[in-house]
């Protein structure tokens, strides 16, 4: 089979979600100037940069209440800051109930009985036993092609690590299982891992 987007696919759901995958989640906190906190799972999420460290997601719809995007956005818009939490097997039913598209006032932390810490860095919160969290000033926003398609990068400042998910001092994710998006209404979570050496790393 061969489409061209712009044609159409003729398929009963849309495949493009489906082909690129896994994909980690971004469980992006957020809070308002106005102190309205925000907490939301993004799958088009990925770190992209090492020194200094800095990581992206996108946002690809609107609400009603927020015209041109997201409520995470528009708090990042407005104070210049978030959190990406990383989601465990554990977490994904409170992920999946954060995932709705509630109004602004609506705040997804008490909403999904997850509880919160306050950020080191950055005035926010985060979900407070989450295997990790990045705390991420905002370098760029960009806006995409599309109606409301947004890029967020931003650069991190502080990263927390559950202590159980140290094991000689290393980040060992089989302590928590990631939860990955797959496409349509799938997912998956990690708990095979193996190792390959590069060529020339003897």
């Amino acid at each position: 089979m061969f489409y061209r987007p712009a044609d159409g696919h003729g398929l009963p759901h849309n495949p493009f979600n489906a082909v690129v995958t896994p994909r980690p989640i971004g469980w992006i906190s957020t809070r308002g100037t106005d102190g309205r906190e925000n907490l939301a799972p993004y799958s088009f999420f990925n770190a992209v940069a090492y020194v200094p460290p800095q990581v992206m997601f996108a946002s690809t719809s609107a609400k009603e209440d927020r015209g041109h995007t997201k409520d995470s956005v528009a708090n990042i818009e407005a104070a210049g800051v978030f959190c990406v939490n990383i989601v465990e097997e554990a977490a994904k039913e409170a992920m999946n109930l954060t995932s709705g598209a509630y109004d602004g006032d609506t705040d997804e932390f008490e909403l999904a009985g997850i509880t919160r810490a306050e950020c080191e860095t950055i005035p926010c919160s985060r979900v407070a036993d989450a295997p990790a969290n990045l705390e991420c000033r905002v370098t760029q926003i960009v806006k995409l092609r599309g109606e409301a398609n947004f890029v967020v990068f931003g650069e991190v400042t502080g990263v927390h690590l559950r202590d159980n998910c140290l094991v000689d001092g290393i980040f060992d994710i089989t302590r928590f299982n990631p939860l990955s998006r797959l496409g349509y209404r799938d997912y998956t979570v990690v708990r095979e891992v193996f190792s390959l050496s590069r060529p020339g790393e003897g």
